[in-house]
């Protein structure tokens, strides 16, 4: 056995813990790029923060998920910085890395783009990054890449990099008090897949086992809860825990044919990736215990659908199939719309199961399904 662990260089958690990113900042730089989204009541109290230890900082906001071209502006404002904050969700937390990355990296961004690009690995350290994010679903402030919308391709690939990894995640539950129930329905299905992912997958380990075993717990017993009752203080620090570990979690195993399809088809149809991998989660578990029944019963992913099961139905004889139940009863409790209300219909799907064959992240399925499969998967969830 052999395995590798990386994070964020320091990890701060705890209600009210916003108010240590002045010692954070104090003495470590002059000029701040600060990037951020435009909702989170969060911003002003950054603001003041840094106003208050007399650091000149510049502010990118970023608008809906992040493109190439986003992270190439925000790169050109950083180079007269000596650190980036990043304050959102995933969307702006990732761009806030990639900006961080590419403000010390000249070359093009195609130069380091998988898929599309050049994939060359980064030269330089990135800029200090302070990620803090603002719900909880990505875990994208403990992970080590960025995914951008290529317009022109019409798929959303990542800049990777191990260098990429935050200097400190700073994770508030206080700052996703007031995230709208749709909001944390879809970060919370998406932290979910982001912990069941990586525990069935082929990059498994011990050390994230025992991550993706805490998270699943943290989320079954708090995304309802959360989703009810927005002031409920314990379900919100549960999913703050659940989406810090599944980012963890991905970004040393790997994922699977849920983030396989949600690359590809956030490309086309510009829909929310949170959405998008909490429609499929359910179809997908369904559709890999069948093919590992049928093809691959020896295969340790097996019992590990069973043990998901147990944990977030509370029951130690639940079946494997009785976890695809609870996460589809799940989802619907939630309001998770289909794809076709995102514009998907038959017609899409062969692009998107090719593309989805092509992905990264489908490599991490724990095993390989086929184009029937596949299709049979995003005709259910139209």
């Amino acid at each position: 056995m052999s395995f590798e662990f990386a994070t964020a260089h320091r990890v701060i958690f705890g209600a009210g813990k916003l108010n240590q990113l002045s010692k954070q900042v104090e003495g470590r730089a002059k000029r701040i790029l600060f990037v951020c989204g435009n909702s989170s009541d969060a911003i002003v109290r950054v603001r003041e923060i840094l106003s208050a230890q007399g650091i000149l900082f510049d502010e990118f906001h970023v608008r809906g998920e992040p493109t190439v071209d986003t992270a190439s502006e925000g790169a050109k404002l950083a180079r007269s910085c000596d650190m980036v904050i990043g304050l959102g969700g995933g969307s702006v937390l990732d761009a806030g890395k990639a900006i961080a990355a590419l403000a010390t990296n000249r070359s093009d961004v195609f130069d380091y783009l998988e898929v599309v690009g050049k994939g060359q690995a980064l030269t330089e350290a990135p800029l200090p990054y302070i990620a803090v994010p603002t719900t909880a679903g990505t875990g994208s402030e403990v992970t080590r890449n960025a995914v951008l919308e290529s317009p022109a391709h019409g798929l959303k690939i990542s800049l990777r990099s191990p260098s990429m990894l935050p200097s400190i995640a700073l994770v508030d539950p206080e700052l996703t008090y007031t995230l709208p129930p749709a909001v944390t329905a879809s970060s919370g299905l998406d932290a979910l897949t982001q912990l069941i992912e990586p525990f069935v997958s082929v990059k498994a380990n011990p050390m994230t086992d025992a991550i993706c075993r805490e998270g699943i717990h943290h989320a079954a017993s708090s995304l309802r809860g959360a989703y009810h009752n927005g002031e409920n203080k314990s379900a919100r620090e549960g999913m703050s825990l659940a989406s810090l570990f599944g980012g963890m979690a991905l970004a040393n195993a790997a994922l699977g044919a849920v983030h396989g399809f949600a690359g590809p088809l956030g490309g086309m149809l510009h829909a929310p990736h949170g959405e998008l991998c909490a429609r499929l989660l359910p179809l997908v578990m369904d559709a890999n215990i069948k093919a590992l029944g049928e093809r691959q019963p020896e295969n340790v992913a097996l019992q590990r659908y069973v043990e998901i099961a147990q944990i977030v139905t509370g029951n130690k004889n639940a079946t494997a199939e009785d976890g695809v139940k609870w996460v589809s009863d799940l989802v619907n409790e939630l309001k998770i719309p289909s794809l076709s209300a995102h514009g998907m219909n038959e017609s899409h799907i062969p692009e998107a199961v090719q593309k989805t064959l092509n992905a990264n992240s489908t490599k991490g399925n724990p095993i390989a399904l086929t184009e029937s499969e596949l299709m049979d998967i995003l005709e259910k969830s139209l």
